[in-house]
Order: structure tokens, then sequence, then C-alpha cells
């Protein structure tokens, strides 16, 4: 699940329980009012802002539907 492309993300990543590291890379200024509300419901705040979060429907989702202006990568928990 790690990023391979120049810092976006892949559509369609797949619920698991793995562990995920969400940076916005891109801005919502212009964006549709839904991205801007996706991205704080992630708990974004800012370009560079990264926050980890659990693979589970919701989180994948919510990453699927911004792929645009996140990068995401599969963070190793051991």
């Amino acid at each position: 699940m790690a990023n391979t492309n120049n810092g976006s993300t892949r559509k369609n990543l797949a619920a698991s329980g793995a562990t995920l590291a969400i940076t916005q890379v891109k801005s919502a200024i212009g964006g549709k009012q839904k991205q801007r509300d996706t991205l704080r419901s992630l708990g974004l705040k800012r370009i560079g802002h990264t926050v980890t979060r659990t693979a589970d429907e919701v989180t994948v989702g919510m990453v699927n539907a911004v792929p645009h202006l996140v990068a995401v990568e599969e963070v190793n928990n051991g």
C-alpha cells in the first residue's frame, strides 16, 4: 500500500488491519466543501501534516474520496 506515484495515492485502497500514515500533500483551497470536510474528518489540518489511522472501511473510504490530496504509506507495526 505504499505510495509510489509521486506523492499521490492509488485509487481503491482496500480495508485491512494495517496502520496507515496519511499525509496531506495538496491544498484543499478551491476544492469542494465535501473534500475539505473529508480532510478535516481524517484529522488533517495543513499540507505536510501526517496522521496515523487503522485501515478500516471508514478510513479507506475517506482516503479514496480524496486521493489527489493525500499520500498514504503503510506503517510497519513491529
